[in-house]
């Protein structure tokens, strides 16, 4: 049967000549149940169940919750943005609809294909940190895993990164194939399948409250070393590192923004899926690290003497919770589940980025192959299969510099355009329909600009993950200019543009 043009996808993106006019679109499937499903299942992905060691480590003690909680409230600013822009422009792509869409011209499309670039890194390195972190919980069930897997330290232009070869590697890289497999299919069936993913996370997540619950030791959980909240420098320093981390936990709640072509009612679905999302989440993580404290002792957990505990801090949880008698094979049953809970979120993530490419592409703003859908499933595979293959190369990085090469990315590259563009496009376009305005405007997108600055400059080491940024911003610029220029030469020969 023949299919409508992309005009049909987004009201606000003109079709264009390269774009078959018999290809499939998307369809509005994507209810407010699975959306908040696929938001959570992206959230609470293996960041919570490893990164509670590295954060109070940050700052020395439990006083790191500090860490939470702000990261939740720059997380609920930053949502009200995606939350606006979301249902005002509710397109597949997300943030590059947004971007080309807030700036004028020529800068809105380089702006839109800088964040599209820089997401042919950072969505494989939020990828790879899920199956590197479920490979570490396959350590503790076959410690041979990592008596086999070699770590090596890479030195390029002042860039050092830990990289690991070995049968943990392999067990991450299977985990990424796996995803794309099941991934080769129409979004009607992998909403059943996500909503049965998520509730194996929260089945994971009741767990570990009810163990925290009924073997609680609460004064242990709030026992501070001394000079805990003093306002000194290395108190700011270290909260700007547990944020750090504490972002890249919450992040995932503006998945559905990326699906936006295929939401039901997205003025009403949009914003509600981002904020529903949040406030679980957030209130989900603070019960729960609280409730791991009162059970382990925190003082064990501060620097890297602890092997078992950074691989595995929830089996050793439950190891501690139940004793010696069950404690151990309760331990293991822990360590499958948040496999799951980690394989899930990679799912999510692989899910929600491909999408990306696949709108500048048929936007004609990226390269053409990314904007083709599956003759008979109906999905962008192109960038599917694309992202799938970075991810794989991501997988052979430490866990610690995959998350912070993401953040600074991310925030650099994305999250502050963004705000920089919610702030301009109200004065640009007052116009503009929004079905949902976000509250306490300016306060959200000003505080959530300083929140993220505040990460990206407090930091030890900060200028690493910097440099990083910088060099992908001025490729991606020569990229875009040199592309531009062939395309304009080659305007005779369209099969053959890039």
């Amino acid at each position: 049967m023949p299919f409508q043009l992309i005009s049909h996808i987004s009201r606000y993106t003109q079709p264009i000549a390269s774009v078959d006019s018999n290809s499939p679109t998307l369809s509005r499937t994507l209810t407010l149940r699975g959306a908040v499903a696929l938001n959570m299942l992206d959230m609470i992905g293996v960041g919570p169940f490893i990164t509670l060691p590295l954060i109070l480590a940050a700052m020395g003690g439990p006083q790191a919750m500090l860490g939470w909680i702000f990261g939740a409230l720059l997380a609920l600013c930053d949502g009200l943005v995606w939350a606006e822009l979301g249902a005002a422009m509710p397109h597949a792509g997300g943030s590059y609809e947004f971007l080309r869409r807030i700036y004028p011209g020529g800068t809105g499309k380089f702006l839109a294909f800088l964040f599209i670039f820089q997401l042919t890194f950072s969505a494989p390195l939020s990828v790879a940190s899920g199956c590197i972190g479920l490979s570490q919980y396959a350590t503790y069930l076959f410690p041979s895993l990592a008596a086999h897997t070699v770590t090596h330290s890479l030195q390029l232009a002042g860039y050092s990164a830990a990289i690991s070869v070995g049968p943990a590697t392999l067990v991450a890289i299977v985990t990424v194939l796996l995803a794309v497999f099941l991934l080769y299919r129409k979004l009607a069936g992998i909403q059943r399948l996500s909503l049965l993913m998520s509730g194996i996370v929260l089945l994971t997540i009741a767990w570990i409250l009810v163990a925290g619950l009924t073997h609680a030791h609460w004064h242990q959980a709030f026992t501070f070393p001394a000079g805990a909240f003093t306002l000194s420098p290395a108190f700011f320093t270290g909260l700007g590192s547990a944020m750090l981390i504490a972002t890249y936990d919450y992040w995932g709640y503006y998945n559905v923004t990326f699906l936006g072509g295929e939401v039901k009612d997205p003025a009403r679905t949009i914003p509600r899926a981002i904020l529903i999302s949040i406030v679980c989440v957030a209130g989900i993580y603070l019960l729960m690290n609280v409730t791991i404290l009162a059970v382990l002792p925190w003082q064990p957990l501060l620097g890297v003497q602890n092997l078992d505990a950074r691989r595995a801090i929830i089996s050793l949880f439950m190891e501690t919770a139940y004793g010696p008698h069950l404690g151990p094979a309760l331990g293991k049953l822990a360590a499958v589940l948040v496999m799951l809970t980690a394989f899930a979120s990679v799912f999510s993530l692989l899910l929600g980025y491909s999408r990306i490419p696949y709108a500048a592409a048929r936007d004609g703003n990226y390269f053409r192959p990314f904007g083709r859908l599956h003759p008979t499933k109906h999905f962008p595979h192109v960038s599917l299969l694309t992202l799938g293959a970075a991810a794989i190369v991501f997988c052979f990085f430490s866990l610690k510099d995959v998350i912070a090469a993401l953040v600074v990315l991310r925030i650099l590259l994305q999250f502050l355009m963004q705000h920089v563009g919610v702030l301009y496009l109200r004065r640009s376009q007052p116009d503009l329909k929004r079905p949902f305005r976000l509250w306490l405007y300016p306060l959200p997108p000003l505080a959530a600009l300083a929140g993220f600055l505040f990460i990206l400059i407090s930091r030890p080491n900060f200028e690493r993950e910097l440099l990083f940024a910088a060099f992908l911003m001025l490729v991606g610029t020569l990229i875009y200019f040199l592309r531009s220029r062939l395309r304009r030469s080659d305007l005779s020969h369209p099969r053959h543009s890039l």
